[in-house]
């Protein structure tokens, strides 16, 4: 089986159960799906609730419609299957999944892991070799472990949020950097995972965390936390190690201008046409340049409100310093880089308009990339094909539907 599409690939032979929701452990597993595992989204009868969320196909949130963005990006390259495995009968259908399995992925609470025979032990005895990939919220140990969170309760606890946005309303990321941080790096562990079971033929567990991943992505601010006790507070888009850097407004928009070292900064100024800035002991170096930010970001902005974006950004490239223009989402989808480089892969959906424009496997391999075969699968779309490739038969498959079990 494969999920709508032909398989190959590095991990072709791979089959990966994916338990998971929203994005930690389903973009994990459709990370494998385009490496060429062959990947099971299992989720409740009724559709799991992040099947639903950010609705854009036509229909209500059902098994005929209501599908939405964040799903269809997740769970490409994925076969679809229904099951309750909360029933005897279901756990029975999971340890049959599990005997075909190479990985498990899962972001539920230990307790519930336990509950549907999905704890590494349950697994181990079905599958000696299994590889469980686990996200959580806050890791295994401590003690928030049973605690529920999201993306924006990791990126609130590292200082993220705090050091984001203005001194008197921290904001967080509207991009859900920690859920695709943490999805990402159980990709990496669960990869590592399998090289280390072709030497040893040993599984393991392989665990992510949001909170984990946080820190790991905070952990230089932390570090000059703990040395310095600095005390920084937010400073809205200017930075507080170097400048100019900031998002400065032009005639038709906006652009992010950011000055880092010496050499970027002797440019700045050329570019200012103003050789005193290089003179000036409150522009020394970079941490004495994002102490005097303000400064710098106010020269900037007067120099960009009498140009286009247009203008602006090729001054700026012409003299060698990163900028670019601050795009909405439709100017995103417009941008001839981003679709010359054909990021953006349209994929139809049963009852939607036209293609969804989902993105590619982020990191490309010259010869043997990712590849995205198919579209997300509809509620239960492959129950019966995968049940019947377990053995099970037609009769049973009904009578599992009839008890509620699919």
């Amino acid at each position: 089986m494969t999920a709508q599409g032909e398989g190959g690939g590095i991990l072709s032979g791979i089959r990966v159960l994916d338990f998971g929701r929203y994005i930690a452990g389903p973009y994990c597993a459709a990370l494998l799906g385009d490496l060429g595992a062959e990947v099971i989204r299992i989720e409740k009868r009724e559709g799991s609730e992040d099947r639903f969320v950010q609705p854009i196909v036509p229909g209500a949130a059902s098994s005929e419609g209501g599908e939405g963005a964040m799903f269809l990006q997740m769970n490409r390259n994925k076969l679809g299957l229904t099951l309750d495995p909360m029933t005897e009968t279901g756990r029975g259908i999971v340890k049959r999944l599990v005997a075909t399995a190479d990985v498990v992925v899962a972001n539920l609470p230990p307790s519930t892991l336990s509950a549907m025979g999905l704890d590494y032990e349950s697994l181990c005895a079905v599958k000696p070799d299994i590889i469980l990939t686990t996200v959580s919220a806050f890791g295994h140990g401590g003690p928030y472990s049973e605690r529920t969170g999201f993306d924006g309760v990791a990126q609130s606890m590292v200082g993220a949020a705090y050091l984001t946005g203005h001194p008197d309303e921290p904001v967080k990321s509207y991009a859900p950097w920690v859920d695709f941080g943490t999805a990402s790096l159980a990709a990496f562990g669960t990869l590592a995972a399998l090289m280390e079971r072709a030497r040893s033929g040993k599984g393991q567990v392989v665990e992510g965390a949001l909170l984990s991943t946080a820190l790991a992505y905070f952990n230089f601010h932390l570090i000059e936390q703990d040395l310095r006790k600095i005390n920084r507070v937010a400073i809205g888009n200017k930075s507080p190690y170097a400048g100019p850097a900031d998002i400065v407004r032009t005639k038709d928009g906006w652009i992010l201008v950011q000055v880092i070292g010496a050499p970027l900064f002797k440019r700045w100024a050329k570019l200012m046409g103003e050789d005193h800035w290089l003179s000036d002991p409150r522009f020394k170096d970079d941490s004495s340049r994002g102490d005097h930010g303000v400064i710098l970001s106010e020269r900037t902005a007067r120099w960009a409100e009498s140009r286009t974006t247009e203008d602006a950004l090729a001054e700026l490239e012409k003299a060698r310093i990163p900028a670019g223009p601050v795009l909405s989402p439709q100017q995103a989808l417009d941008d001839p880089h981003i679709n010359a480089m054909q990021y953006l892969h349209p994929l139809a959906f049963p009852g939607m308009p036209k293609p969804a424009p989902v993105m590619e496997t982020p990191v490309r391999l010259s010869r043997s990339p990712g590849t995205l075969r198919g579209r997300a699968p509809l509620l239960g779309e492959h129950t019966d094909e995968i049940l019947a490739a377990l053995g099970y038969g037609p009769a049973e498959i009904e009578k599992f539907r009839g008890e509620g079990v699919v």
